[in-house]
């Protein structure tokens, strides 16, 4: 409101207004704990919560999530996010929760960033204790950091991520089928980068943000 009209505006009186009108923002629902799985190879939580990035493509965030569509059936996305200005860099949907799908989202983010040695964070997920992962990130010079057992608040702004756009689109529509799910993610996370506004990148966008600093 403040960037569309020009004017100050104090958050609690658009608040007040609210509650007046009875208009209230969708509730972001916690996610729930997943199982652990015995690793082939493990890393140190190199990043320790410090999530922060002075520049573009320093740190990045990964992680993959759950959707179900049509009579139970589930999809899954795996993305990676950037903790300079807290952007998808890249991410992939599928009808199987594997390998491939990590591996391609890291292919994907390569090839939007080439040239970028970021340090990677992820939880204990089987696909990235793989040794086939962290080959991949050893061929690509980045460093790997994963999250301690069970602690999802190392991993904090993808957690988030996930709640916002399970949130604001998932959780507000059905998808009779695998196609419907997908153009509804694409469709959000095209929005997310480049026109949901965010406060603590001062009213920008993350592509606006990403902008200033090239």
């Amino acid at each position: 409101m403040r960037r569309q009209t020009g004017k100050t505006i104090n958050h609690k009186r658009v608040e007040r207004l609210m509650k007046v009108k009875g208009i209230q923002s969708v509730i972001r629902r916690k996610r729930k704990g997943y199982a652990n799985v015995t690793p082939q190879q493990v890393a140190e939580n190199v990043l320790n919560r410090k999530f922060y990035a002075d520049t573009p493509n320093e740190k990045w965030l990964t992680d993959v999530t759950e959707f179900k569509y049509g009579n139970g059936q589930k999809a899954y996305l795996s993305a990676i996010l950037d903790l300079y200005d807290k952007s998808i860099i890249s991410y992939v949907v599928g009808r199987s929760n594997n390998n491939p799908l990590v591996f391609d989202t890291l292919k994907r983010a390569v090839q939007a960033a080439p040239g970028s040695t970021p340090l990677l964070h992820s939880d204990r997920g089987f696909q990235y204790t793989s040794l086939g992962f962290k080959a991949l990130l050893d061929s690509h010079n980045m460093i790997q950091s994963m999250s301690c057992v069970g602690r999802c608040i190392d991993n904090g702004p993808m957690e988030s991520f996930w709640g916002t756009l399970k949130c604001e689109k998932y959780y507000l529509h059905s998808y009779p089928t695998f196609e419907d799910l997908e153009r509804d993610i694409e469709a959000y996370i095209h929005f997310y980068n480049n026109d949901r506004l965010q406060a603590k990148l001062n009213g920008l966008s993350p592509m606006e943000h990403r902008a200033k600093a090239a």
